[in-house]
């Protein structure tokens, strides 16, 4: 995946890896495979994904594939299943054999690749006959409101800063694009559904710490910024963040899934 925006594990889990695990068992539930298939997770990350198929889906062997070496160590550390494997590996030219794979996912990681097109081929080409080839994205466009209200608050100090969103830069993340691509590589049923798992912050501190680890688009762009702003764009977030009398907040964060087979 892109190396520019993520490689440290750690800052990645705080930030939104967190959200990753409950969408993560969503999307399994929908995928409803039987157990004993082969598996392989490209843009695999941390594991979030990675590690529930073996609690969610009885797997004969999972393999999980990405590009960050410091992903790939925080995996390594957090899933521990003699079943699971993982590989250093490019979404677009996967280190693995045709038809290998019954099941092939993709877990919060096509829109970081560089040819989603390429990629999605590559999932088609590993994946059995019949095999099933799925994946999941957040929706940026609306859909992550912990980002969305950055995003919105940040924007009210700055207009220009609304080209710099993930919506802007991660069109992907969209019911039609996705199946497009599905379709395009030649993918059989095709199917689009949308995710939705509740992101709850004991207070605004749980929410507003994760920004300051320095990746990922928000965090980054809050970096760049001199502590004047950064505190004005930190002001402007709390305001509008809908905040319970005990200081929680609870929002929401919807992926958008797409599935079909070879």
């Amino acid at each position: 995946m892109a190396g520019d925006m993520w490689a440290v594990g750690d800052a990645y889990e705080a930030y939104v890896g967190r959200w990753s695990r409950p969408v993560a068992a969503l999307f399994l539930d929908w995928l409803d495979v039987p157990a004993g298939r082969r598996w392989v997770d490209v843009g695999c990350g941390t594991g979030a994904l990675t590690g529930t198929v073996p609690a969610v889906a009885d797997p004969a062997e999972v393999v999980g594939v990405d590009t960050s070496e410091g992903f790939l160590g925080t995996a390594r550390e957090r899933v521990r299943d003699q079943r699971v494997v993982f590989r250093v590996g490019d979404a677009c030219s996967l280190p693995l054999p045709d038809g290998r794979f019954d099941v092939v996912v993709s877990g919060l990681a096509l829109n970081f690749v560089a040819d989603p097109a390429r990629a999605v081929g590559e999932f088609a080409r590993v994946a059995s006959p019949g095999g099933v080839v799925a994946a999941y994205v957040w929706d940026y466009a609306g859909g992550m409101a912990m980002m969305w209200h950055f995003w919105e608050a940040a924007a009210s100090l700055d207009p220009a800063v609304a080209e710099r969103t993930e919506a802007k830069r991660f069109t992907l993340c969209r019911p039609e694009p996705l199946e497009d691509l599905w379709r395009g590589a030649g993918l059989d049923g095709v199917e689009v559904r949308a995710l939705e798992v509740p992101t709850a912050f004991a207070d605004f501190d749980d929410y507003w710490t994760p920004f300051l680890g320095r990746q990922g688009l928000a965090p980054s762009y809050l970096a760049s910024l001199p502590e004047d702003r950064r505190l004005a764009v930190r002001d402007a977030v709390r305001d509008r963040l809908p905040t319970g009398r005990d200081g929680s907040i609870s929002l929401t964060a919807r992926a958008w899934a797409v599935r079909g087979t070879t």
